[in-house]
């Protein structure tokens, strides 16, 4: 029966202390929500970039034949950024522009002509990816390059 029945009121069935309990506890799911996803996010992303990139085998880049003498271009490789550099003598080459050492994006340096990571100062040789100086662990990954009319086709070794 409710109260406009019998005129007595109704006792709540909640105490105040099952309130709070269930209230803190919501805010634990929330804050273990708000603080899991980002860790998720974190160390699921490596993989998927690596599927990405696996199903990737060549990028066309149109225009790019036209890239000036000593120069570089960023471009996507899959899932992650590449470069591509055009050398004073004319020659081409292709490689990962992600550091080996901390996964920093790199930058071809054309004074030097080498690729070099602002990061902790890492650097690479740019035809080869060979690490010169710094930090970075391992070479960058290096990808064929084909030049024709129009375009450039970059694609794995």
């Amino acid at each position: 029966m409710s109260e406009l029945e019998t005129g007595k009121p109704v006792e709540s069935t909640v105490s105040r202390r099952g309130f709070v309990e269930a209230g803190i506890g919501v805010l634990g799911v929330c804050y273990a929500a708000a603080f899991g996803y980002p860790m998720y996010q974190y160390l699921a992303t490596p993989a998927e970039e690596a599927e990405m990139e696996a199903a990737v085998k060549e990028v066309t880049l149109k225009g790019a034949d036209k890239l000036p003498k000593n120069s570089a271009m960023v471009f996507k490789f899959g899932g992650r950024p590449a470069m591509l550099i055009r050398h004073p003598d004319g020659s081409w080459s292709a490689l990962t522009a992600v550091c080996t050492h901390l996964g920093c994006t790199v930058a071809y340096e054309p004074d030097t002509q080498h690729i070099h990571c602002a990061c902790h100062g890492g650097t690479y040789d740019s035809r080869t990816g060979a690490n010169i100086s710094g930090p970075p662990p391992k070479p960058l990954k290096t990808y064929k390059v084909l030049v024709a009319q129009g375009k450039v086709v970059v694609s794995r070794v």
